[in-house]
């Protein structure tokens, strides 16, 4: 049991805000009034003044390419966004071993935590070190404390034999967690590779994970090769039919593509700062239905940052209010919600040690969200009732032993990238 005592409570559908006592224990939270609580806890944390609320969720991620940050330039400079992926990130894929994959995920899991994160989605690529890479990242995470929902990328462009392999691996990790089916984008995809994938999907009742229209070449090619755009051959193979599919993404898209995401009940993934970094275009959110939730895409791991650009950027692309914003940063817990997936229950909180100038009322918290509370107000954080964030620092896992161990793979790694 964890007591949160003297607590400032923000519920964070409601955003009904109450001082209380909060006791933690596995999968549920007690209120008591404040200062009043006395029973034995295992830990206790001294919340006077600190706001305590619902964690967050990182709708899509890559820690596969965690390695990445301050590697030199790739052997050719990217003119376009298929150069981009050609020459940085399908080099990089190919080179990880399952041992930088177990470091990429830790050293993810960690950045997740301190970024108040407790459950990650993502979609992870190694073309040459497929089988038993799920595994090896959900370890990781587990080690840390961080829930998760993953998938392998399946795609043809390393050729057939290692789609299969992606197939295989999609398929028997699926047997036995919660995980979703993993696609690249549909211009790496043959026909047959989405008709086994859609057949995965349906055998485990899961959804799929893949890139849509993120760079106009997705489209250009499915149109010449295809003779349809993306998301219509998609919906043809019964993606866009589940709950629990996240479209990752979603650029470039027709009025009649935007229809038919919204007709469905599939979801989409905003990654605004990916979106920058490739120079890719703009999200807008326009003729989309409210199922829209926020990613990072591998760039950080900080949701309260993704919310942050996807409301400066959207004021020019995709107008919305405070309250808007912060709307879209929660609506991956509903994603989590209604397709039944565990580990987002109400023993998943967030302590922050936020020094507001100003007061903090239920109608002007998203405004203290979107133009004040920031990652380095985050102090505690309890993950599944165990608190594995204290002062600031991981608990569960030496951060210091990681970081060292994870620079000797990225060095390794950049070294297998120059060959």
């Amino acid at each position: 049991m964890i007591l949160l005592a003297d607590a400032t409570y923000i519920d964070y559908q409601t955003l009904e805000i109450r001082n209380c006592d909060i006791l933690v224990t596995k999968g549920n939270i007690e209120f008591h009034p404040p200062k009043t609580y006395k029973d034995n806890a295992s830990e206790t944390l001294n919340c006077t003044g600190k706001l305590v609320t619902h964690s967050f969720i990182v709708g899509h991620h890559h820690a596969y390419s965690a390695l990445a940050r301050g590697m030199g330039a790739p052997k050719k400079s990217p003119e376009n966004f298929y150069d981009i992926l050609k020459y940085i990130w399908w080099t990089l894929d190919k080179c990880l071993t399952p041992e930088m994959i177990e470091y990429s995920g830790l050293v993810t899991a960690v950045a997740c935590a301190k970024a108040g994160a407790t459950f990650v989605i993502d979609h992870h690529a190694s073309p040459f070190a497929i089988d038993g890479s799920l595994e090896i990242l959900a370890k990781t995470f587990e080690q840390v404390g961080i829930a998760h929902l993953l998938c392998y990328e399946i795609s043809d462009r390393d050729g057939k034999e290692i789609a299969q392999k992606g197939l295989d691996e999609t398929d028997t990790y699926l047997k036995n967690h919660q995980g979703l089916v993993g696609l690249h984008a549909s211009f790496t995809l043959s026909n047959e590779t989405l008709k086994e994938a859609a057949n995965i999907m349906q055998k485990h009742s899961s959804g799929v994970h893949i890139h849509v229209a993120e760079d106009k070449y997705d489209q250009e090619s499915c149109k010449q090769n295809h003779n349809t755009s993306v998301v219509e051959r998609l919906n043809s193979f019964g993606f866009l039919d589940s709950s629990k599919s996240i479209l990752v993404h979603c650029l470039h898209l027709s009025n009649s593509e935007r229809q038919l995401i919204a007709n469905s009940p599939c979801w989409v993934a905003q990654n605004t700062d990916s979106n920058l970094n490739n120079n890719v275009g703009y999200f807008s959110s326009k003729g989309l239905s409210e199922n829209i939730m926020l990613g990072t895409d591998g760039m950080h791991s900080d949701m309260l940052q993704s919310m942050k650009s996807a409301y400066f950027v959207g004021q020019n692309f995709d107008p919305m209010s405070p309250a808007q914003a912060y709307k879209r940063l929660r609506n991956a817990h509903r994603y989590i919600a209604q397709n039944g997936f565990n580990g987002d229950g109400p023993d998943n909180l967030v302590i922050l040690d936020y020094d507001s100038p100003t007061p903090i009322t239920p109608e002007n918290l998203a405004g203290h969200f979107v133009y004040g509370i920031n990652q380095t107000h985050i102090e505690h954080l309890i993950s599944n009732g165990k608190l594995i964030l204290k002062n600031r620092k991981v608990t569960t896992v030496d951060e210091e032993v990681i970081l060292k161990e994870s620079q000797k793979m990225a060095l390794a790694l950049w070294e297998r990238m120059r060959e």
